[in-house]
C-alpha cells in the first residue's frame, strides 16, 4: 500500500527575514508592490508637496507599507519601508531630487516610517504564521475525526469499511502529514530491518539514541507501530525524504491516526503477538 510521496510546503516567508526570491507569484507580486507602490506615491505626490505637511505624505506612505506587509511576506514589507524612507526623502524632503535631509523633522520622519513600516511588517508576518498555524491544527483534527468516524462505522457496520481501505486512508494522511515519500502497512512485524521508530510519545529513536528530528530530519526507513491494549496488530512503514521534518505536533498526529487504526484492526482482524 505505497503512496506517492507529496511535499510539505515549505514555511515561505514567515521563516526568514531575508532569503533569495520569493518561490510563489503572490510572494513575487508583494515585492513587485513594494518596489513600485512608495515611488508611484510620492511621484505623484510632487505636484502638490507645498501645500500639505511631510507628515501627512508619511501617513499616506505607512498606509502603502501596511497593505503590502498585510501580505505576511517579511522581504515585501523590509522593502516596502526601505522604498517608503528612500523615496519620501528624495521626493517630498528639501533639498527635493537629492537623497539629503537638511531639517531634524524630516529626518526624524524619515527614520519613523522606516521603523514603523518593519515593526508591522514583524506583526503581519506573525500574524501570517499564526493563521497557517491555525489552518494546520484544524487539518489535523479534521484528518483524526475522519479516521474515528470511519472506525466508528466499521464497528457499528462490519463491511461498510474494510480495514484495508482504512489503512489505504491513513497511509495516504501519514504521508501528507509527516511529508515522507511513501508509507506500506505491515500485519504483525516490529523491527524487522532495525528502521527508527517513531515511539508514542513523538520521539524518534535510532537503535537506543533520540533523534533530533526537526533538526536532522527523519531517518530513511522510520516505522511507527500499531497497537491495542499492548498487543502488536502491525506498523507503517515511511520511506522518509531528505527534507522531511516533521514537528513534534505533527507526529503526535501520525500517532494519534495511528491508534485508529488499531482500534479498527482489534475488532476486524486476529490480533498478533510481537513486541
Amino acid at each position: 500500500m505505497r503512496r506517492a510521496g507529496w511535499r510539505q510546503p515549505q514555511g515561505c516567508a514567515t521563516k526568514v527575514f531575508m532569503r533569495g526570491w520569493p518561490s510563489s507569484w503572490r510572494d513575487r507580486l508583494a515585492v513587485l508592490a513594494a518596489l513600485v507602490l512608495p515611488l508611484a506615491l510620492t511621484a505623484a505626490l510632487v505636484p502638490f508637496r507645498g501645500h500639505f505637511q511631510n507628515t501627512d505624505a508619511a501617513l499616506a506612505l505607512m498606509l502603502v507599507v501596511v497593505a503590502v506587509a498585510a501580505n505576511g511576506y517579511a522581504l515585501a514589507g523590509v522593502i516596502a519601508a526601505i522604498s517608503a524612507a528612500l523615496w519620501f526623502d528624495f521626493f517630498l524632503t528639501r533639498p527635493y531630487e537629492h537623497f539629503t535631509i537638511t531639517r531634524t523633522t524630516d529626518i526624524e520622519t524619515t527614520v519613523l516610517i522606516l521603523v514603523i513600516g518593519i515593526a508591522v511588517t514583524g506583526l503581519a508576518v506573525w500574524g501570517r504564521r499564526e493563521h497557517l498555524s491555525a489552518a494546520r491544527r484544524a487539518g489535523y483534527l479534521s484528518g483524526i475525526n475522519t479516521a474515528a468516524e470511519a472506525v466508528a462505522a466499521s464497528n457499528s457496520a462490519p463491511g461498510l469499511i474494510e480495514a484495508p481501505a482504512l489503512i489505504d486512508q491513513i497511509c495516504d494522511q501519514l504521508v501528507r502529514l509527516l511529508g515522507v515519500r511513501s508509507c506500506r502497512f505491515e500485519y504483525g512485524v516490529a523491527g524487522l530491518g532495525r528502521p527508527a521508530r517513531l515511539q508514542h510519545d513523538g520521539q524518534v529513536t535510532v537503535g537506543s539514541h533520540l533523534r533530533d528530528v526537526e533538526r536532522d530530519g527523519l531517518p530513511a526507513d522510520t516505522e511507527l507501530l500499531v497497537e491495542t491494549s499492548g498487543i502488536l496488530q502491525g506498523r507503517f512503514l515511511l520511506q522518509a525524504l531528505p527534507e522531511s521534518r516533521p514537528t513534534m505536533e505533527q507526529r503526535l498526529v501520525a500517532i494519534a491516526l495511528a491508534g485508529q487504526i488499531g482500534a479498527a484492526l482489534a475488532a476486524s482482524i486476529p490480533a498478533h503477538d510481537g513486541l
